[in-house]
């Protein structure tokens, strides 16, 4: 798995182009599906990253690409979930969590926000 190019709104990851947040998972790519998230967004003036999502921890390292501008909040009970499962958390905005998975995605799963 290999991701291409990003841009505000845009990512490709081996080829195939998404306009929306995305999930690695094992090298499988899918949708983020945030709506269970979205009873936070006030709390954080953005809909965060919640344990009510469907995160990939099936791996060693889990990487969140926060955004272009590192926008995208985490709420503290993902921290603690990852802790307690003994994942390691990298939160990154997304061209550094880019980075990190182009050069070490062995193991690692990712969830990556393509906007703010």
């Amino acid at each position: 798995m290999h991701v291409d190019e990003f841009s505000f709104g845009s990512i490709q990851i081996d080829g195939a182009p998404y306009e929306n947040d995305v999930v690695i998972d094992r090298g499988k790519v899918s949708k983020r599906k945030k709506k269970a998230s979205k009873p936070f967004r006030e709390q954080f003036g953005h809909t965060p990253l919640s344990n009510e999502e469907n995160i990939p921890w099936k791996c060693r390292t889990l990487v969140v690409g926060t955004g272009a501008r590192g926008s995208l909040p985490v709420m503290p009970e993902v921290e603690r979930e990852a802790r307690r499962r003994g994942v390691e958390l990298v939160t990154v905005p997304t061209e550094k969590a880019i980075e990190l998975l182009n050069t070490r995605a062995k193991r690692t799963n990712a969830v990556l926000h393509i906007t703010c």
